[in-house]
């Protein structure tokens, strides 16, 4: 199962009910936050995300729109007695920013996080069910994107068959990872005779701040949901270049070209209070757009 749940979507500064940058990624069992602009607890509380089920964080770039949240729910989650290990993954220019902010608060946190520097391409995690990836994107500094993937997709467990060869409901969620079951009696129920071959995996990309890059496509290539930031409409081609932001038309050839299944655009510019005009220029190009709208939970 693919989702991405839309916290900020928005530009520099704060506008219009519009939050910064962070978005909350769900890959069947596993929660990632993405960026973590000014609010980003606020608005988890407010779609009563359960915050300990988040176990990594990826930072994109140090902008303040798209980390300035990142200090007060690091301490948040040790105030709400957090215990498991958190891994991070940012520009290394972060780590000490924290470190001051931490030390100069006195604060311990009650959990170890884990601090991982971006440094090169590559891949960042790697279990034998998820992948995260992560990628160059051309911005005024140093900034990533990420890809989050399937390494298999869970089988579906068929209940009537479940129940005719006497597996529990508790076992479930361990048929779909391919497990055999083992009767009281000793009989062996084979994964196959109670579930169903599984779905094409699934596979999600995020691209942050960024000029027009056809550099991105094969990176992205073929996802089934991408993100793609789009600043400014068409008309403010040229300001979109000069910093080092897309247009709509430029976010919707990115995903045309990379032949993804479905285009969210984000990231608007304060100057806009209607976004009726982004869906509509990105759609001209690339029909399977929609808005990165606060609140809405978008599947792959």
């Amino acid at each position: 199962m693919l989702a991405v749940t839309i916290l900020g979507n928005n530009s520099a500064l704060p506008a219009y009910d519009r939050h910064p940058t962070a978005q909350l990624v769900t890959l069947d069992d596993q929660l990632f936050l993405v960026d973590c602009g000014e609010g980003t607890q606020v608005q988890l509380s407010r779609y009563r995300i359960r915050w300990g089920r988040i176990n990594y964080i990826f930072i994109s770039h140090l902008h303040g729109d798209h980390y300035f949240g990142l200090p007060g729910f690091l301490n948040s989650m040790g105030l709400l007695h957090r215990e498991n290990d958190l891994h991070l993954f940012a520009p290394p220019e972060l780590e000490p920013i924290l470190d001051l902010q931490f030390k100069a608060a006195s604060t311990i946190l009650p959990y170890t996080l884990h601090f991982h520097p971006l440094t090169q391409e590559g891949v960042l995690v790697k279990t034998d069910k998820f992948k995260v990836t992560c990628f160059p994107t051309k911005h005024r500094i140093p900034c990533w994107g990420f890809r989050f993937e399937q390494v298999k997709a869970p089988r579906r467990v068929n209940p009537e068959r479940a129940i005719r060869h006497g597996v529990p409901a508790a076992f479930y969620d361990r048929l779909k990872w391919g497990e055999n079951y083992t009767t009281k009696e000793g009989t062996l129920v084979t994964n196959e005779l109670v579930t169903d071959p599984a779905a094409k995996p699934k596979s999600y990309a995020y691209c942050a701040d960024t000029i027009y890059d056809e550099e991105l496509i094969p990176r992205i290539a073929g996802v089934d949901v991408l993100y793609h930031e789009t600043t400014y409409l068409r008309e403010l081609n040229d300001r979109a270049a000069s910093r080092f932001h897309s247009t709509t038309e430029q976010a919707a050839n990115i995903a045309k070209k990379a032949g993804v299944g479905r285009l969210l655009i984000g990231h608007f510019s304060s100057k806009y209070e209607n976004l009726d005009q982004f869906q509509a220029e990105a759609r001209e190009v690339f029909p399977d757009t929609d808005l990165a709208i606060e609140g809405v939970t978008f599947r792959g």
